[in-house]
């Protein structure tokens, strides 16, 4: 019987025990402990449902296009549960001074499917929009500008290669809010190979971003919808996951402290916690890694140095402030049609290091604020009905100091915030805050060359896999296929099936 160590039960770790359990299940001769540090298995996949209301605590959705996420739901039976994002409301605001206007219909991202919303646009200069017509004439200028001497794509920042497309008005009024909303970082150290794989393969097929997509979506590669989620929300997929495994396979609250290698397997060991009667070392066949960059950096620093200088460096810190409004409290409010709003991010803000006053944490929050969702208008059945549901996304540099503050004192800056921008906002009927320290690993230039090196090095390690949002992709669905697809590999090697 081998044995097999899965140290972090976020969504990718969740979902490699879920996938050994299936294959124990179906007879595989393994034997499978989780350890998780928190109470809970999920990670940042986290859903309150509460007097008619469904919040996400993390992420809402997933991207229709990729199918893992979709594929694990009908194998749990969800098939129902799923419903896809409303894109006849799909209307996006970017914040100018205290006003919302609307970006152009038929973008996707940065770039557009269709003139004429782009060039009747108040968002962008004559100079911008010139940019956007002049693009398909510099494809094959593009595409030789994308590629390296090896006849490869080049790596560069995602501004870098906006800005060649687009020029620097569009890269930092629509591209930088947008990556800042997913990722939280700058995009001129965020790597485009990494980021914008979609948009790098147009280039590379197309040289024209605007022509790539035209043709793309004439041929009907557009997804029915852009995002897709669970009726009574995403913690669906864990709790699915959860039944499928053996209680006795799951050791919560547990901090592994170190790993070993010793022969041909991998001795764990756990931090000493008082009254936890888990054996302090236990020794394994085979190790899935699924923690954090940090996290796995330090489990690594005594068996090979280099793989925590490959590893990402930097981490992006989140605060998600969910406000519910019933129907009675939304009457007054006057909430636009659509998705929400993004906050361009003008320059890097950092807090002050010496201790912040009320003054202080006002303007933090104000350069902190990366979006907002309006909820009840992106998936139907969120919110009861005429009820209104916001969530208010805090992150990037200046985020740090928030992290300390109390719930409550954030639960007023995102009102008062909030309200600045979409009119006042009366009491909440519902309010939570969830703080996401160094959730989201920042892919800087570079990133996938580096992977590259790191899964060369694990592969010299018997029986080991890395597996998380550090490496190819943050999003569920790439998630939960690294993660089910490790443990097929771990378990196909160690059995010989």
């Amino acid at each position: 019987m081998k044995r097999i160590a899965i140290i972090g039960g976020g969504i990718a770790g969740l979902s490699a025990v879920y996938e050994l359990a299936l294959q124990q299940h179906a007879g595989a001769p393994i034997e499978f402990v989780l350890f998780d540090a928190a109470s809970r298995l999920g990670g940042i996949v986290e859903t309150v449902r509460r007097d008619g209301f469904v919040i996400e605590c993390g992420p809402d959705s997933w991207v229709t296009e990729k199918p893992w996420a979709r594929d694990l739901a009908l194998e749990l039976g969800l098939e129902s549960e799923l419903v896809p994002s409303r894109d006849d409301r799909r209307k996006t605001y970017l914040v100018q001074g205290r006003a919302l206007t609307a970006m152009p219909d038929g973008m996707r991202m940065m770039v557009p499917a269709q003139w004429a919303g782009v060039l009747n646009s108040p968002l962008f200069s004559w100079q911008a929009k010139l940019a956007y017509l002049r693009e398909p004439k510099l494809a094959e200028q593009l595409k030789t500008s994308a590629i390296d001497a090896a006849g490869s794509s080049r790596d560069e920042s995602v501004r870098d290669f906006v800005f060649r497309h687009f020029g620097a008005e569009v890269a930092d009024t629509i591209a930088a809010p947008l990556l800042a909303g997913v990722f939280g970082g700058d995009i001129a150290m965020l790597s485009a190979r990494a980021v914008l794989p979609a948009f790098v393969a147009l280039e590379r097929d197309y040289g024209s971003l605007v022509l790539g997509l035209q043709q793309r979506r004439q041929a009907g590669d557009e997804p029915a919808a852009i995002f897709t989620t669970l009726r009574h929300g995403l913690a669906g997929l864990v709790e699915g996951m959860e039944s499928h495994i053996p209680a006795s396979s799951i050791q919560r609250g547990i901090v592994v402290a170190s790993i070993d290698r010793t022969g041909e397997g991998w001795v764990v060991h756990r931090a000493s916690v008082p009254g936890v009667s888990h054996p302090a070392s236990q020794t394994f066949d085979a190790v899935l890694v699924a923690t954090p960059a940090k996290t796995t950096a330090q489990l690594f620093g005594a068996i090979d140095e280099r793989i925590e200088e490959l590893l990402p460096q930097q981490s992006s810190s989140a605060i998600v402030v969910a406000l519910a409004f019933s129907a009675d409290r939304a009457s007054a409010m006057r909430i636009p049609r659509g998705f929400g709003f993004l906050v361009p991010q003008i320059a890097a803000q950092h807090g002050p290091s010496r201790p912040i006053s009320n003054d202080d944490v006002e303007a933090i929050a104000q350069s902190a604020l990366l979006a907002c969702t309006f909820v009840d208008q992106k998936f139907p059945q969120r919110a009861p009905k005429d009820a209104v549901l916001l969530r208010a996304f805090f992150g990037g540099p200046a985020v740090a100091p928030l992290l300390e503050v109390s719930d409550a004192t954030l639960l007023r800056l995102a009102q008062t915030t909030l309200g600045r921008i979409v009119g006042k906002l009366p009491e909440p009927s519902i309010a939570l805050v969830r703080r996401w320290p160094d959730s989201l690993p920042l892919y800087s230039v570079g990133h996938l060359d580096r992977m590259a090196e790191l899964d060369a090095r694990i592969s010299r390690l018997p029986h080991m896999r890395l597996i998380g949002n550090a490496y190819r992709g943050v999003g569920l669905p790439d998630l939960i296929h690294t993660g089910r697809t490790a443990a097929r590999e771990l378990t196909a090697n160690l059995t010989g099936a």
